[in-house]
């Protein structure tokens, strides 16, 4: 089978590639091939790449920018998200749309399910929750997944900035007043792979939908510093040290959800799998980063 896949840089796009297997080619189209932002290259590119299915994995991510340039962020992740899914209608194929928790104002006291009311508070989570309304138009058959806290050897993440900052520092800050499920991108590669070979074989409207797809288990981002410092530690025998501060103690424009957690019982019923537990992955991810030497 042939996967399309939009981004080449980005985490899941690198996940993807790394987790290419005999039985099905990922064509991973990028800038200038494809960008979200002129249509036109996006129908083009995705026709003679004629795939399978369509994994829209691409997206404008800067949340704080986000705010200072509006147009920008609704281009990509929008009407780019809507380009995606118009094209793999048009080929009859099914197109896998990557979103965020940023879809929900975070004001909820317990893990949100997929029926619970969004209510983004920023452009970003706006623009994301408008392009999942688009794909879901465009193309009926579709699987969105909404993800949280995503990590991986790829790209810049929070578990690459921990381990950079170990490099010149003894200790760290770290916010604990938001609570998340750190998601691996390997994880996330893992079962976009399987959701597409699904969907491409299996047309019961039970497979298609919205979805929760993140790391089984939860965490503040100061649990997540320590657990990634504890597997540090273990390999390179430096010990660092993490303090708790508040959200307010690390303003940023734009608001971040104090509860970012996301129940994954949907997909787990629907496809049969869940992710691991966070700290296995980032276990492994640790691991790998620093036997190759590419967090810094």
């Amino acid at each position: 089978m042939k996967f399309v896949v939009t981004g080449i840089n980005g985490q899941v796009a690198c996940a993807l590639k790394a987790l290419e297997q005999s039985e099905h080619q990922i064509i991973a189209l990028g800038r200038p091939n494809l960008d979200l932002a002129r249509p036109s290259t996006v129908f083009s590119a995705i026709r003679e790449a004629k795939p399978d299915a369509v994994i829209s994995s691409a997206a404008y991510t800067a949340v704080d920018k986000a705010e200072s340039e509006p147009d920008a962020a609704f281009a990509v992740n929008r009407d780019g998200a809507q380009a995606v899914a118009l094209v793999a209608s048009e080929l009859g194929v099914p197109v896998i749309h990557l979103s965020t928790d940023y879809v929900y104002d975070g004001k909820k006291l317990t893990p949100y399910v997929e029926t619970d009311h969004t209510g983004p508070t920023s452009t970003y989570g706006i623009s994301k929750l408008q392009g999942e309304q688009a794909v879901i138009a465009a193309n009926p058959n579709h699987a969105i997944l909404r993800t949280a806290w995503v990590y991986s050897p790829y790209s810049s993440n929070f578990v690459k900035t921990m381990l950079r900052l170990a490099e010149t520092r003894d200790e760290v800050k770290v916010v604990a007043d938001q609570i998340g499920c750190p998601t691996s991108a390997n994880d996330i590669a893992a079962m976009v792979s399987t959701i597409a070979k699904e969907l491409s074989s299996n047309h019961d409207p039970e497979l298609r939908g919205v979805f929760h797809v993140a790391g089984s288990g939860e965490a503040t981002w100061a649990d997540f510093a320590r657990y990634v410092f504890l597997v540090y530690e273990e390999i390179t025998g430096r010990r660092i040290r993490v303090h708790n501060i508040s959200t307010a103690e690390y303003p940023t424009p734009v608001h971040r959800p104090a509860n970012s957690r996301l129940d994954c019982h949907k997909l787990e019923q629907t496809f049969g799998r869940r992710l691991p537990h966070w700290q296995q992955s980032v276990r492994a991810v640790v691991s790998t980063l620093l036997s190759e030497g590419t967090h810094a």
